[in-house]
């Protein structure tokens, strides 16, 4: 019988839970996928703890690849046997196989491997939108990367050197900045030990970078959006320590008539061609070497309560997946 990790309550990592479920047949515009591995992401936490609400009880993850076991009526773009990989709704990535909607599938090349492409999905795409779509980047511009190592910032540091664009990342100790430098991160600041805006200032004499991509929200917002240039963007993308605070109009004025955005993965691939558009470019790169994805962390599925810690206490680098 399928495995699956449930919970059927909001909280800490504790309420999740290793079931036995049935998976059924897929109906009309489904497909049923035996998982090959499931990807860890931060997102995985905002459910489980409320901050994204889901109907209880509910299943656990947005991202995983495998192979599709069953073909519902009416799918016409894919067959037994295909090698596929996903991210985003509905919930339930945390499984060893389960049915789900066709629409949300990507093609997987066979030159990328099932745990790459779940380490990778949700970053690698989160990294296309976010260099490819938000904002018209230049080689030469600058722009600041909060959580450098990252998953996202280990591909974002490497995608940003293949434009041209010089980041200058956050990082929380020095064996992190190791890993950021190693991954393309032209500048890092350890902002246990630095005033970033301050550095940043520093490091374009003066003139701010022209974007702040920030996944850590709450506590970096200030820093963040002091670090912007004149006419620049603040893109607020996540929020690893809390919602980012109201934002004060008159204040984005004062910093240089600076934009700000909170955007999201799932409005830049509702878009069949847009996606396709995303994840060509993200697995040319990737199969090409250009972009490598190194996975820090492997568990087994059963023991998501002890990844969601790890994750939540800062002790992850990069990717992690589960392997099944």
């Amino acid at each position: 019988m399928a495995k699956a990790i449930r919970f059927h309550e909001t909280g800490g990592p504790e309420v999740m839970q290793w079931e036995a479920v049935e998976v059924g047949e897929p109906a009309a515009g489904e497909v049923r996928i035996r998982h090959e591995a499931v990807g860890l992401n931060f997102a995985d936490t905002y459910f489980r703890t409320g901050l994204y609400p889901a109907p209880l009880p509910a299943g656990m993850g947005v991202e995983a690849s495998g192979v599709i076991e069953a073909v519902g009526p009416g799918v016409a773009d894919f067959r037994e046997g295909d090698r596929v990989t996903y991210t985003g709704s509905p919930l339930g990535a945390y499984s060893t196989e389960r049915v789900m909607p066709a629409e949300h599938l990507i093609a997987l090349p066979d030159e990328i491997g099932f745990d790459t492409a779940a380490a990778m999905t949700m970053r690698g795409l989160t990294t296309a939108y976010l260099l490819r779509r938000i904002w018209p980047l230049e080689s030469g511009d600058t722009v600041l990367l909060q959580a450098a190592a990252g998953g996202v910032g280990l591909i974002f540091s490497q995608w940003a050197a293949l434009l041209g664009v010089r980041v200058i990342g956050t990082v929380s100790t020095e064996a992190k900045a190791e890993v950021a430098r190693r991954h393309g991160c032209d500048e890092v600041i350890i902002y246990t030990e630095e005033n970033v805006s301050q550095r940043v200032r520093e490091l374009t004499d003066g003139a701010g970078v022209r974007v702040a991509y920030d996944s850590i929200g709450a506590t970096t917002h200030a820093s963040s959006l002091a670090s912007v240039g004149r006419r620049g963007l603040l893109a607020c993308f996540g929020t690893a320590s809390g919602p980012v605070p109201p934002i004060d109009a008159m204040r984005l004025a004062i910093a240089g008539s600076v934009y700000v955005t909170r955007p999201a993965l799932a409005d830049y691939i509702a878009d069949p061609v847009e996606r396709s558009e995303l994840a060509g470019e993200l697995f040319d790169h990737v199969a090409a070497g250009r972009i490598s994805i190194e996975i820090n962390q492997r568990y087994e599925l059963a023991d998501a309560v002890v990844a969601h810690r790890d994750l939540e206490s800062g002790r992850s680098i990069g990717s992690s997946v589960f392997s099944l």
